[in-house]
């Protein structure tokens, strides 16, 4: 259960409506907050870590936030709430200790053995295209190869480089 939908629950049972403004700040921009967080989620906190370290921030600059309403306020919502999630980020990268024997030349060998194996198991022509743009090949070049347009050859590769983004992070 998200932060947001915690306190209104509670709200409804003790049959209490807050009026303070910053509640209703959180209120008003919980969509907003939960999409910033949501995009970082994969990089070593959960969600819900993410919009409590959020509305800490928040909460510290609750006066200016206050101070302004419409466009200006969502615009410092999100710069106060996405310097959060990205201080919050580097202090759980920065606690990650590298191992004792770290060789960067295997670890970077190891990714690529890892991206080779990925990109193996896609359908064809995913693969192809793939392959020809990792040797070097223009849209032009993959297109008049296998017979695409360079509209579809670029389109393909956004959603395979999505599918390999998703599948890498897993």
């Amino acid at each position: 259960m998200g932060w947001c939908s915690f306190f209104e629950t509670c709200y409804v049972i003790i049959g209490v409506k807050t009026k303070d403004p910053f509640d209703e700040l959180l209120h008003r921009y919980r969509g907003l907050l939960f999409t910033l967080c949501s995009r970082f989620r994969h990089r070593g906190l959960d969600t819900d870590d993410l919009i409590q370290e959020a509305a800490i921030s928040l909460w510290r600059a609750r006066e200016r936030l206050l101070a302004l309403s419409g466009p200006a306020q969502a615009a410092l919502t999100w710069k106060v709430a996405r310097n959060a999630v990205i201080d919050a980020l580097r202090r759980i990268e920065d606690s990650v200790a590298l191992p004792e024997s770290y060789d960067e030349r295997e670890e970077d060998n190891t990714l690529v053995d890892e991206l080779h194996e990925v990109i193996s198991h896609l359908d064809e022509p995913d693969r192809t295209i793939v392959t020809m743009k990792l040797e070097g090949y223009s849209y032009k070049e993959i297109s008049s190869q296998l017979g695409l347009t360079e509209k579809n050859v670029s389109v393909r590769l956004v959603r395979v480089k999505d599918k390999l983004r998703e599948e890498m992070t897993k």
